[in-house]
């Protein structure tokens, strides 16, 4: 039987950037994804990929930003200040943070910092193209 919305399924994946560089593989988890299709825990890209396959299918895609997490906005940068870090944060380029603002909690990446200042990257760390593979 081939997968079709409403159905509930088990999914083994590897999710790539495009430059190869793999953000997670459920293989070395050992436990596949389960979930229903068509609901809304899923990326619209991904639930596109597994309709129609059938058990045992394999299938390579590549996704769109506007079928996974948006594409990148230059525009969502915020400044903090840095007295909202503690005087122990170790800030680095690149970094990951988490916080809680006035629409709840968001993860960031540390674009730059001064002594005064920490500007963030708001958007999505897979705001881009990604691939994935079963």
């Amino acid at each position: 039987m081939k997968v079709q919305m409403g159905h509930t399924i088990s999914v083994h994946y590897v999710g790539t950037m495009q430059d190869g560089t793999e953000f997670d593989n459920s293989r070395l988890r050992d436990r596949p994804i389960r979930f229903e299709v068509g609901m809304d825990n899923m990326i619209p890209g991904f639930v596109n990929a597994v309709i129609g396959m059938a058990e045992g299918e394999t299938r390579n895609v590549t996704l769109e930003p506007s079928e996974a997490y948006g594409p990148r906005d230059p525009n969502a940068n915020q400044g903090v200040p840095r007295a909202a870090f503690g005087p122990e944060f170790d800030f680095e380029i690149g970094g990951a943070v988490q916080g809680e603002g006035p629409q709840g909690k968001f993860l960031a990446t540390i674009q730059s910092y001064n002594d005064e200042e920490v500007i963030l990257d708001l958007n999505h760390p897979l705001a881009r193209s990604i691939d994935i593979r079963n």
